[in-house]
Parts: C-alpha cells; sequence; structure tokens
C-alpha cells in the first residue's frame, strides 16, 4: 500500500495518521512517496494528494474512507 503525499500538506499528514493507524490494527505494510520527487507523479497527480494506491491502483485521494479502505485491505 503506497501513500502518495507532498511536503506541507496539511491532507496528507491527515491521510497519513489514518492510513498509519488503520495499517498498523490490520498488519498491512505501508510506505509514502513524494510526488515532487518524481516527475511522472507529479505530472499525474498533480493537486490530487494525498493518493492512496493499493498493489498500484488508485484507491482514492483528498481523503481517506476509512469505511471503504478497510474493506479493499481486507479481501
Amino acid at each position: 500500500m503506497t501513500l502518495l503525499v507532498r511536503a506541507d500538506c496539511h491532507g496528507c499528514a491527515a491521510a497519513e495518521s489514518d492510513v498509519g493507524r488503520i495499517c498498523a490494527e490490520l498488519g498491512v505494510a505501508w510506505h509514502t512517496s513524494d510526488v515532487d520527487a518524481d516527475v511522472e507523479l507529479r505530472a499525474e497527480y498533480g493537486d490530487r494528494v494525498p493518493v492512496i494506491l493499493i498493489d498500484g491502483r488508485e484507491h482514492g485521494y483528498w481523503k481517506v474512507e476509512e469505511d471503504r479502505f478497510r474493506r479493499a485491505l481486507t479481501r
């Protein structure tokens, strides 16, 4: 599971907190990736961060929908 973020993004910080808590509860490994450190990611996701990727596919963006996110991680 990957969370795409950028520096100084309040929404990213909130999403990182939510993702960290939920993934810890479910025992799911995850990491963050800075969209501004990768030209292709920045071009694709622009201002839609934070973005949640599950198995490399976009699951959601801007906020964590907790129930939906939990269901996707436990499938």
